[in-house]
């Protein structure tokens, strides 16, 4: 069950070992400091080196597995024990010193019943404040800015370090899609309201004294350019340049130079090539790959054998190589494509309205129809296309269905049915699936690959791609997202993970509460 819990630091040498103590046992743990210099001039940013140590050290022990907040407020008030105020209820409190008292009044105000739980029986610090951390200075009005997609340890960091600069009112600049089209997977950034709404929970939750000010921007400058009441902005080193910049639009319009703190990054201990060398949302959102982006919703009309994926996406995507990844791996694959090319043959109804529509030039000299001479004309009009799209659809999805009813008829039922259809969404066939699956790359390397494999020019790779479902719609209506965008290693690692996970869902409960 999720629980909550609060820890209490004395020692930061023994906080590896605190957090596997615990970790079994809470999947948010808060942080409460209470080393030597906890008591000075709390409103201070002393605490800086010490946080940004915390959190990087945590994450090292539990990883994503706990969601750990450092309390600032408290520091901030000049006493490790000063009422609490925290979002979320907590279960319990571990200390790793014995310090019943402090515990106890901790337990007081978060009312809390069950006893602390001391790890360690000491009272040993080893970490402290030193003098000059004091002399540091703190600001009005603290700005900082970013895309605050899942909020991880990098970004918590960060506006830990601006909070704790900060003695009135922080401003927090949160990219839109206008200013997101350029990171990696994209589609997959939360929506803005979302990432304002999650940002200004962690903050309330670390210092609820400041005001924060969190707005959307389309702009790398936001609020900078125009708010006079601004005393320092806090950068990332390679968003430095940002900062500076910030402070020569200020100029130009007579507004106070704001000082600039500029804090390292969190460097990433993955090393594959393909994520970033730093703790970034874009790791966050390719590890979303291959995993469950979203719950099925209940199809209770579909019978509950075969479990039917969908497998969707873009021209050029993989979805084809998706498919027989998946095939391999035990599902049984029917793809539209070919089944489309039976209702094309002659004496099938699909091909007789064909033919009455587009005329008998379509048609090669066996009598078929010839897709190079229908596909012109079908992706440079797209009345056209719609024309042909509503006689095929309906023709191939009877066709598809007779199939299914074959197969669920068989002695030996199919597990897994993965319907393999480029139009899966436009065509509104996903009514017939327990969920969908689907493959997005980014429009260039789409066009790149439709020039390569079809041997186009890109105006005319481009008019294909225009008549796709986009990639922000396929994620829309999608439970599970791979892409192809890398190597052919790290989308067998994405097809693994989502058929290991699938079974293990299909292998746990009734296949009709799917």
């Amino acid at each position: 069950m999720a629980s909550t819990g609060l820890l209490v630091v004395s020692n930061i040498k023994q906080l590896g070992k605190s957090l596997r103590s615990i970790e079994k046992y809470v999947n948010s743990l808060y942080i409460h400091l209470n080393v030597i210099g906890s008591t000075q001039s709390a409103s201070s940013p002393a605490w800086g080196r010490l946080i940004s140590q915390l959190y990087a050290d945590g994450s090292s022990y539990v990883g994503n597995k706990v969601d750990l907040r450092v309390l600032v407020a408290p520091l901030k008030k000049h006493s490790a024990d000063s009422k609490l105020s925290l979002r979320k209820p907590v279960d319990m409190i571990f200390s790793d010193a014995h310090q019943p008292e402090l515990c106890d009044r901790l337990r007081n105000a978060l009312n809390i019943s069950q006893p602390t739980i001391f790890l360690n029986d000491t009272n040993s610090c080893d970490f402290q404040l030193l003098e000059t951390d004091f002399n540091q200075k703190s600001y009005p009005t603290v700005v900082l800015g970013g895309t605050f997609d899942r909020i991880h340890i990098g970004h918590k960091i960060f506006l830990t370090q601006a909070v704790l600069r900060a003695c009135k009112r922080l401003v927090v600049g949160v990219t839109t899609a206008t200013m997101t089209k350029g990171k990696i997977l994209p589609e997959l950034i939360l929506p803005v309201e979302q990432r304002i709404a999650e940002l200004r929970e962690f903050l309330l939750d670390i210092d609820n004294t400041l005001q924060y000010d969190i707005v959307p921007i389309d702009d790398p400058f936001g609020p900078t350019q125009h708010d006079p009441d601004m005393d320092l902005i806090v950068v990332s080193a390679e968003t430095l340049r940002g900062g500076q910049k910030v402070n020569e639009i200020r100029a130009t319009k007579q507004l106070r130079q704001l000082d600039i703190f500029s804090i390292d990054i969190v460097e990433s201990n993955v090393t594959d090539g393909i994520h970033e060398s730093k703790v970034s949302s874009s790791n966050t959102r390719i590890d979303l790959l291959g995993t469950r982006w979203r719950l099925p919703e209940p199809h209770p009309k579909l019978p509950p054998r075969p479990y039917i994926i969908g497998l969707t996406g873009g021209i050029a995507s993989g979805k084809s190589k998706m498919a027989e990844r998946l095939g391999k791996m035990g599902a049984y694959v029917i793809d539209c494509d070919k089944v489309a090319h039976d209702v094309y043959e002659p004496g099938q109804t699909c091909y007789e309205k064909i033919v009455k529509h587009f005329g008998e030039d379509i048609l090669s000299d066996d009598g078929r129809i010839d897709r190079k001479k229908l596909g012109p004309l079908v992706f440079a009009n797209v009345q056209e296309l719609d024309t042909l799209n509503s006689i095929v659809w309906p023709e191939l999805m009877v066709e598809v269905n007779r199939r299914l009813d074959e197969l669920r008829a068989a002695t030996k039922v199919p597990k897994v049915v993965v319907l393999e259809a480029a139009v899966l969404l436009k065509a509104g066939w996903e009514i017939h699936c327990h969920e969908v699956w689907s493959m997005i790359v980014t429009p260039d390397e789409a066009v790149r690959r439709i020039i390569e494999r079809n041997n186009l020019s890109e105006k005319e790779a481009r008019n294909r791609l225009a008549n796709q479902v986009n990639n922000a719609d396929i994620v829309d209506k999608s439970q599970v997202i791979f892409s192809s965008q890398w190597d052919y290693d790290f989308t067998q690692m994405q097809a693994e993970r989502a058929w290991k996970m699938l079974n293990k869902e299909l292998d746990g409960r009734p296949l009709s509460s799917l």
